[in-house]
């Protein structure tokens, strides 16, 4: 048997990318990246290599370069076509170039192309960006390296980016990376999800520091470091100096400050929450919400997370709220008509159409049901809040940012991304304009807290009238340039950039007031500020503004942009050109390109393209799109001599999986493994064979095109004690290469079965064909043929959090029933034995479960808080008459200490 021997394109040629550099400087919440990407030709031919890759969706792209031997091309940044001519042209006449440029669809790709490398010439290319560091909720700066670039779905008709994309297992450069941190307060830690090596301070007040990643990055996930200071943010206002080259007055030429204004509210007011609202929760059902939210054995898939999500947040809202549930795909549904009145009634028929969602509707066609929601008219005094789920892989990212903004008075919308590589422009776009808060949920996150912080953002009552009031000495203009403030939440920052005109005296000072009224409560937060500039902070915040500009250009129709007189349809292009070859920040409408004009000598031989791929997780491949759309992709390079041993374990097709060429297949894409159980700390793995794949020389060779079971068949879902039971159903040989791997075009597990007897009647089940039918609509049908099993179905436990969460009702109390008792883990005799004589059922369930929460699960404190305060309102009508006698009972019965005070009651 042929040894591996790397990756190779589909006509088995080597990749010319060898490693990637990336050394990150962060300044307070400001981060520098410089990323150096090193490529060889090691054919006989000169080459063409062409990168399609991810980056932060607000990065400010301003630096770009090429090293060839002792020669380094500064490139310009010029007209995206003019630039491409240009290109083009360096090729044709033999010479070398160097194009960069952001994808038209989405802000959050952008493409490399390095053309002309002779044959055993190397090239080391430098690009450089800027951007501000989110704040999370616990107070740290969120950084992102995106590694990994997931296939975007593109709507039938639409075009897209092309793509290359690899297991990450097997992408054939390395990453070496490495970040210094400083600020002016002392950095407390620095956490990621990657192996990294010891925080090391650089000074005594441990205001600086360094870190690295560890050797031997798989490309499997983003690279996320989470940045902690000392003390809590803090208003700050940093003034940096104009270019000297560069003309005073205009962007460039002048100092710019930027402010982070963190504003406090009032406790009194935020200790209130709305009673009211409209709340659309939209779910993405698309065939990759199937994959698991992480690499953990036993992981949840992420349709699974937003399932127990959306519980928490219906058992959140408050009575007299209203409400409705979206789901979309290929296609969307709703669950009511209309958004309904919030009541045990509606809640009970919402969630039971929950249970059943899976991740089959296809493709992300996210802009229909967007259409459909904002065609709903607005309930009066019921502001609408929409909270959007979804992986982020769509390709008309800029199509459906602009919908929400065209919306944006009659809501605002929370966005959360699910999974690695989930789009930063669409998560980050629709919440800033939708005037809402996004949330990012990768590696071992949990959904549950952040979507409930965002549910408590969305209670709170909103910001208005904000204005920003600025006092500078006299013969100072300011000139605002960021977006007018719409949206104020506490503990986040928001940023103003300001262009500062005219000469101040040495050592004076300015000041900012930012006013807004809170629930009728008007406040206002004032930061005083030097006018000096900031030594060494080069051009940062310029590159920053511009970038904030340019976007916010971007963003408008050509109408806004002009000013009095008819429209000219290439007005906002103008601009955005102008102020982008102005700045050297990159844009949708420029690229920046380089060519070699120095060494005089022409490269002979015809030019050969190189597409270098970019990682892509093994659980990515698994998902579908959906019949009528496509995926932004090229082939996908082929793997040679691969030796595949697999796992036995249940898999199951994508149920709307698209053929994916891989090399030459010519099926549907790889089936995903299905988690028969959701994992337990203590959860022990059995495995049971189903299927057996034998051993092929060729994947094609290997008939397995109808086989199917039904998706809805979950043998077993975790308790806290269950045994965790593997369903095995593929035993794989090696495969000589991935060409030859067995597909399973319409593979789908029975739905309909819970549960299992023992091990043994697991055994015995047999699973005959079951196939996939589109209807006229293309919206896929599963059909069960011939699925027999002799094992007796059985409700499956539960995780005990959601299983109490669960029993209680829309009005905040529980009821005293049996389930109650085992969700507390006591017997219904002793929660009925031990009940104080005076107090009626639902008053003492509602105690019980507020004790087994304080008690049990302050952990999750996040997730219930909500919930929980609705019980507290509950008990404080007049239900409750001797509330401190069932405490008192209750802390017994369960063995808890909890203070009366500490529930809120």
């Amino acid at each position: 048997m042929e040894n591996c021997c790397g990756l190779l394109t589909s006509k088995q040629e080597p990749v010319p990318l060898k490693s990637v550099e990336v050394e990150l400087e962060v300044r307070d919440h400001v981060a520098t990246v410089v990323s150096t990407l090193n490529y060889e030709n090691k054919e006989d031919k000169p080459l063409e290599a062409v990168f399609v890759f991810p980056m932060p969706g607000d990065a400010a792209v301003c630096h770009f370069s090429a090293t060839i031997g002792q020669t380094q091309i500064v490139a310009e940044v010029k007209e995206k076509q003019k630039a491409r001519e240009e290109y083009d042209d360096a090729l044709s006449s033999g010479q070398q170039a160097f194009l960069l440029e952001e994808s038209d669809q989405s802000p959050d790709i952008f493409s490399l192309s390095v053309g002309s490398l002779p044959p055993g010439e190397s090239a080391s290319i430098r690009l450089e960006y800027v951007t501000e560091l989110a704040v999370q909720a616990d107070e740290g700066l969120r950084f992102v390296l995106p590694a990994v670039l997931n296939p975007r779905y593109h709507p039938q008709g639409s075009e897209g980016v092309q793509v290359t994309s690899v297991p990450a297992s097997l992408v054939p450069y390395s990453l070496s990376f490495s970040a210094r941190v400083s600020s002016p307060r002392p950095v407390s830690k620095v956490e990621s999800n990657c192996p990294m090596d010891p925080l090391k301070y650089l000074n005594t007040e441990q205001s600086q520091a360094t870190v690295k990643l560890a050797a031997g990055h798989k490309f499997d996930k983003d690279v996320e470091l989470l940045i902690y200071y000392k003390d809590a943010h803090q208003p700050t206002a940093v003034v940096e100096a104009g270019q000297t080259s560069a003309k005073p007055g205009t962007l460039m030429g002048d100092p710019l400050v930027m402010l982070s204004l963190y504003p406090e509210f009032p406790q009194a007011v935020m200790s209130s929450l709305a009673s009211c609202g409209e709340f659309v929760f939209l779910l993405d059902r698309s065939g990759s919400m199937g994959v698991p939210m992480n690499n953990n054995e036993g992981s949840q898939t992420r349709i699974g997370s937003a399932r127990d999500t959306l519980l928490l947040l219906l058992k959140s809202i408050p009575m007299g709220c209203y409400f409705n549930i979206y789901s979309f795909g290929s296609s969307y549904e709703h669950i009511f008509p209309k958004s309904v009145e919030y009541s045990e009634k509606t809640m009970e028929e919402a969630l039971k159409k929950v249970e059943g969602m899976e991740d089959d509707l296809g493709g992300t066609e996210i802009l229909e049901a967007l259409k459909h929601i904002y065609s709903q008219a607005c309930i009066p005094n019921q502001p609408r809040q929409l909270f959007v789920f979804t992986d982020g892989e769509v390709g008309n990212t800029k199509e459906v940012i602009n919908l929400v903004k065209k919306n944006s008075a009659s809501h605002r919308c929370f966005s959360f991304g699910i999974g690695e590589g989930a789009s930063s422009a669409l998560i980050n776009g629709l919440a800033k304009e939708g005037g809402g808060h996004a949330q990012f949920i990768t590696g071992i996150d949990r959904m549950q807290p952040k979507v409930m912080q965002s549910l408590r953002f969305a209670l709170q009552p909103a910001v208005v009238d904000i204005s920003v009031k600025w006092d500078l000495p006299k013969g100072v203009s300011v000139s605002v340039l960021s977006p007018p403030i719409t949206t104020l939440f506490q503990g986040q920052r928001s940023l103003i950039y300001a262009q500062l005109t005219g000469q101040s005296p040495k050592a004076a000072e300015g000041s900012v007031t930012v006013k807004y009224s809170l629930a009728g409560h008007p406040s206002q937060n004032k930061l005083h500020f030097n006018l000096k500039p900031a030594e060494d902070s080069g051009l940062t915040v310029h590159r920053l503004a511009a970038r904030t500009l340019i976007r916010s250009l971007e963003m408008v129709e050509d109408e806004e942009v002009v000013e009095g007189g008819e429209p000219d349809e290439g007005v906002k292009k103008k601009k955005v050109v102008e102020l982008s070859v102005q700045s050297g920040v990159s844009s949708a409408f420029t690229a920046f390109i380089a060519v070699n004009k120095g060494s005089g000598e022409t490269i002979q031989g015809p030019l050969v393209r190189r597409n270098v791929p970019t990682p892509m997780p093994m659980m990515a491949m698994c998902g579908g799109g959906a019949s009528g759309g496509r995926m932004m992709g090229r082939p996908i390079p082929r793997m040679v001599s691969c030796s595949m041993p697999m796992r036995r374990t249940v898999m199951e097709a994508s149920p709307s999986a698209q053929m994916v060429n891989v090399g030459g297949m010519k099926s549907c894409s790889m089936p995903k493994r299905r988690t028969v159980m959701e994992a337990s700390p203590s959860a022990q793995m059995v495995n049971v064979g189903v299927m057996e794949a034998q051993s092929c020389k060729s994947m094609e060779s290997c008939g397995r095109r109808n086989c199917s079971m039904s998706k809805k068949s979950k043998v077993m879902e975790a308790s806290p004690s269950a045994q965790m039971v593997n369903v095995g159903v593929i035993e794989a040989q090696s495969c000589k290469s991935m060409e030859s791997c067995g597909r399973r075009k319409n593979c789908s597990m029975s739905k309909k079965s819970k549960g299992m007897k023992t091990l043994l009647t697991a055994m015995r089940r047999t699973v005959s064909s079951c196939v996939r039918r589109p209807t006229s609509k293309g919206v896929v049908q599963r059909e069960s043929l011939n699925c027999s099993l002799d094992i007796e179905p059985q409700q499956p436990p539960r995780d005990p959090l959601l299983q109490l969460v669960s029993l209680q009702k829309a009005s905040g109390c529980w009821e005293l029933d049996p389930a109650l008792a085992a969700a507390v883990g006591k017997t219904s005799e002793e929660v009925e034995n031990t009940k104080p004589a005076s107090e009626n059922k639902e008053v003492w369930a509602t105690i019980l479960a507020l004790i087994w929460l304080h008690g049990f699960k302050m952990d999750a404190q996040k997730e219930w808080e909500l919930l929980a305060m609705k019980a507290v309102s509950w008990l404080r009508a007049p239900n409750a008459p001797c509330v401190a006698e069932c405490v008192e009972a209750g802390n017994t019965l369960l063995g808890c200490k909890v203070q009366k005070d500490a529930l809120g009651i």
